[in-house]
């Protein structure tokens, strides 16, 4: 079921202004990595900047880069190594903004199981929930290790990452993020241990990024978005247990033990100048990928990423 949140604004004293309307999907349900959005929207933020944000979580975790593009939404959440796949395959994304700029993504398995090393993963299954990026990252980490892609058994587990670790599906799961997955099984009474790419073989990267359709996007749109999501951002930097309870309050299901642990794991890692662009971190990525043989040639950052602050 998709879950809509809409910000209204709210302008005292003056006639109210034409808000411009702004579809924006999430990447996964909504979570602490998304705080600087919710924040910008409780806090009125967009409203401050003429916007009304529609925030749309997905029915499939794989859509949102797909609806970005196919100008179905204005912006969607995605993932930096996501999009130097789908942009080699000519999809039509750019990366206008950064929500999270270090990595969140590990291969997860069970602390006290039989998975010490991932060479121990050889014959076995390995659960993800997207498609293309995190494949890429498992195939570059198994190959650190010894192994291919052949050796092991991908089974698309969608949402369920850690239930199905825990149940047993799976020996081990890709695209588990370590602010939530880790807590998540540590509440459980059954902890897991994650083996980090950027150890394993994999050029640091930004996890979660803003991608738009670059021929159809506005860009005074998003410049003032990724305006307001600064300026929450630098709000939760500053009162992390005020901001945490603005966000919790949106939501019930938000209000537990796992969703408090993964805000305060999770604000070191936003973005503090979303619009700025690291261009030597997608150049290295993009070169990481081709020598992998995951892509064919080497794209100009400027085909995969813009700095809108700069135009």
């Amino acid at each position: 079921m998709i879950a809509r949140l809409t910000a209204f604004a709210l302008l005292a004293a003056t006639p109210a202004a034409a808000q411009d309307a702004m579809t924006v999907v999430l990447d996964w349900f909504v979570n602490p990595d998304h705080g600087p959005i919710i924040i910008a929207q409780e806090q009125g933020y967009f409203a401050e900047a003429g916007l009304e944000v529609e925030v749309i979580a997905p029915a499939d975790p794989a859509d949102p880069p797909k609806m970005a593009a196919a100008g179905r939404a204005d912006l969607a959440i995605s993932y930096q190594p996501q999009l130097h796949l789908q942009v080699a395959e000519g999809m039509p994304l750019i990366r206008v903004g950064t929500l999270v700029a270090t990595p969140l993504n590990c291969l997860l398995v069970l602390k006290d199981g039989p998975i010490e090393e991932i060479a121990d993963l050889a014959g076995l299954k390995v659960g993800f929930s997207v498609a293309g990026g995190e494949e890429a990252l498992l195939s570059a980490m198994l190959e650190t290790n010894g192994l291919t892609m052949d050796e092991i058994e991908l089974v698309n587990v969608n949402w369920s990452l850690s239930p199905a670790l825990m149940s047993g599906q799976v020996d081990a799961v890709i695209g588990a993020f370590r602010n939530f997955e880790l807590n998540q099984m540590e509440i459980e009474g059954l902890p897991g241990r994650c083996f980090y790419p950027e150890e394993e073989g994999v050029p640091t990267y930004d996890e979660l990024i803003y991608v738009a359709n670059p021929e159809t996007m506005n860009g005074d749109m998003i410049r003032r978005f990724l305006a307001a999501t600064e300026k929450a951002t630098q709000f939760i930097v500053n009162y992390p247990q005020e901001s945490w309870k603005i966000f919790s309050d949106t939501s019930t299901e938000l209000q537990d033990e796992l969703n408090e642990r993964a805000w305060a794991d999770t604000i070191p890692r936003f973005a503090l100048r979303p619009e700025a662009l690291d261009q030597g971190r997608y150049a290295r990525f993009e070169l990481f990928l081709s020598e992998a043989g995951l892509i064919e040639g080497v794209r100009p950052v400027s085909d995969l990423a813009v700095d809108l602050g700069t135009q």
